[in-house]
């Protein structure tokens, strides 16, 4: 039975990889981090499989990865954690660098100095923002990078250290350059996510407007789940070597909002332009979307846009063949109308136990 590690398992593509790696009869391992909040929602389903496990470690403090790393001994290490929101890194830098460069660099040196140099397989999970302003349409493994925020660069530094490491002393490490990807478990500060919840909150009376930064912004938007199954094709290919991993696809800000609020019910209109760039319901005439300049980035990356042509060569990984753009806006948006239909009730019932205390029906 192999063994796999994974960082940041309680995370979107950590959840979804650790259930993909269950189902492919390994023992996984998992690392989170000691908190007051101990936040377990995406995976309190696998807690209690035989074949799941957790470990308290941190990016930021070496000697509890190497504690976990020569522990556990994996086959397999996914390196999922990171401080991974663009705009909380402009607030953030020093955090973000030291989680998100240097935790990269602690875990292959726990990797190394526990002996596993020659036996244990490293995925890094890089991205697209590496390209920022973008010097190519669409972007490949050749493409030239060219950071656009300080978790971009701290990302660029990641990227190189595995490709040193690869190198210099002869291991299995990999990085797959990761284009959005999206799923019903993308946190809620996410404009994916943001605009979803939106839309169903909006549609069942729970919120007025949304507001949003760029509404030109062009993405390459695929599922999650799709895409940690290309996390662990990298890890079983003969050599090592590094991936864009994207549907090929591009589309809107815009575009992402019409389709949320068209699956909740609601068909949208945009007037005007830039800042001034408004969404409206166009059954009532109201308002529902608005630009707001509070959500621009000091440096915004505008156009990404991945070409997977050799990850669908050497890995046989086809994103046409797998989740469509409309069906994974439809899917989020169908999960957080059911989100919002249960807070709905819950908020229902509390009022009428109030009401019955009030009235002494009970006690």
């Amino acid at each position: 039975m192999k063994r796999a590690l994974i960082t940041g398992v309680t995370g979107q593509d950590g959840s979804f990889l650790a259930e993909l790696l269950l189902e492919k009869g390994y023992d996984v391992h998992g690392t989170i981090r000691r908190s007051s909040v101990d936040f377990r929602e995406r995976i309190a389903h696998l807690e209690g499989h035989p074949h799941f496990h957790l470990h308290y470690a941190d990016l930021g403090d070496s000697m509890s990865i190497m504690q976990v790393v020569s522990k556990v001994r994996p086959d397999e290490i996914y390196n999922l954690a990171a401080q991974s929101h663009v705009q909380v890194s402009f607030d953030s830098p020093e955090f973000t660098a030291d989680v998100d460069a240097t935790g990269v660099l602690r875990i292959l040196e726990a990797v190394r100095l526990c002996g596993l140099a020659g036996s244990c397989r490293i995925y890094q999970a890089s991205t697209s923002e590496l390209y920022g302003k973008v010097e190519e349409v669409p972007q490949n493994e050749r493409t030239p990078f060219h950071p656009y925020s300080p978790y971009a660069v701290a990302k660029l530094y990641g990227f190189w250290i595995v490709k040193e490491y690869r190198e210099a002393y002869g291991m299995y490490c990999c990085s797959g350059i990761l284009f959005n990807h999206e799923s019903e478990r993308r946190g809620e500060t996410f404009v994916t996510r943001k605009i979803t919840l939106a839309a169903a909150r909006i549609a069942q009376g729970k919120q007025e407007k949304l507001y949003l930064g760029n509404l030109s912004s062009l993405r390459d938007w695929g599922y999650a789940k799709d895409y940690v199954e290309c996390m662990w094709l990298i890890l079983q290919q003969p050599e090592p070597d590094d991936y864009v991993i994207a549907t090929g696809e591009q589309h809107s800000v815009r575009e992402f909002c019409l389709l949320a609020f068209r699956r909740a019910g609601i068909e949208l209109e945009f007037v005007g332009e830039g800042e001034n760039e408004k969404g409206i319901d166009k059954a009532t005439g109201r308002v529902v979307v608005e630009v707001s300049p509070d959500f621009y980035r000091p440096t915004d990356v505008v156009n990404l846009w991945g070409d997977p042509t050799k990850a669908k060569k050497e890995l046989g990984w086809d994103p046409t063949k797998k989740t469509s753009f409309e069906e994974l806006v439809n899917l989020m948006v169908d999960a957080d109308m059911a989100k919002v239909a249960v807070e709905r009730a819950g908020e229902q019932v509390k009022l009428n136990l109030e009401e019955y205390l009030e009235k002494g029906i009970v006690k």
